[in-house]
């Protein structure tokens, strides 16, 4: 599998479990994600002048490529942040029987 075979994971942040998994079961009940996985991170990052550090829950999105502009859309629409992390990885390998996988439920 080559990276312009259509399949990516794409990161966002949140602030906190509650947000993180409506976002990630939104996602795939609306069949934009086969897979959301939510693990925590500790964030530090500078935000209007200041160094910040927070507890934070990042979401790894398995999806098609050709989704990311519908999930770009609805994290926007969706999140608590100002500016949400959304950021696409490309696969450039793997099963291709988890790519089919996705492929059968990303629709």
């Amino acid at each position: 599998m080559t990276g312009d075979d259509g399949y990516c994971v794409i990161l966002c942040t949140c602030p906190n479990d509650e947000h993180a998994e409506k976002l990630a079961r939104s996602l795939v009940e609306h069949k934009l994600a086969a897979c959301v996985q939510i693990t925590p991170v500790r964030s530090f990052y500078e935000w209007k002048g200041e160094i910040l550090r927070d507890e934070e829950r990042l979401l790894m999105i398995k999806t098609k490529t050709v989704f990311y502009d519908k999930i770009e859309d609805f994290v926007t629409m969706n999140h608590p942040y100002e500016v949400p992390e959304i950021v696409m990885l490309p696969i450039t390998g793997g099963l291709e029987k988890y790519f089919k996988w996705i492929e059968d439920i990303c629709t």
